[in-house]
């Protein structure tokens, strides 16, 4: 596979901006559905960007609906689709889908104090992630999945296992921006 065509890539596109999702703590346990419109319009700019780089039809993504609609609008249009949980967002356990105000400061706080090992109940710590998202293989060149195991992904390419801290640990992708990672 030569660089130039872009087959030794990994090009990791998050979802569509999702439905309900302002002001609530958003991970793998609420899976909320994206427009129709914005999943086609991604599939969309996947299919030219795989024209692009002739990048074979093949495509994970994370099986909650938010990235899963993407990959079924590709399917549709003849790619090879398949789920992967691998890809999941970081489980917020308790949190999840609640709005940032019920969680409350203090559970932030605590949350920051240990950024690397603090799991709100019931959920996976960014430790947890960051092991999760390292064992992860790909078993194609386009990806759908979310902002958070895409920071992930990027943070222990660009920084092995140096442990983040809240302060550095940067912003999320925007939706439907696509990253080539290793």
């Amino acid at each position: 596979m030569s660089e130039a065509t872009g087959h030794s890539a990994l090009w990791v596109w998050r979802h569509p901006r999702p439905q309900s999702a302002a002001g609530r703590c958003i991970g793998a346990g609420t899976d909320l559905p994206v427009h129709w419109r914005r999943a086609k319009r991604l599939a969309r700019r996947i299919q030219a960007h795989a024209r692009r780089y002739r990048l074979p039809h093949q495509v994970q993504t994370s099986p909650l609906a938010r990235c899963a609609d993407v990959g079924r609008w590709l399917r549709r249009w003849g790619w090879q689709h398949r789920l992967d949980a691998g890809l999941l967002e970081i489980d917020f356990g308790a949190w999840d889908g609640q709005t940032w105000d019920r969680i409350g400061q203090p559970a932030v706080e605590a949350w920051v104090a240990d950024f690397l090992g603090h799991a709100p109940t019931g959920g996976e710590s960014l430790q947890q992630l960051l092991q999760r998202v390292a064992a992860w293989q790909p078993g194609a060149c386009c990806v759908v999945s979310h902002g958070g195991w895409m920071l992930a992904r990027r943070w222990l390419q660009e920084h092995g296992e140096r442990r983040p801290s809240a302060l550095e640990w940067p912003a999320a992708p925007g939706y439907g921006e696509v990253w080539r990672l290793a």
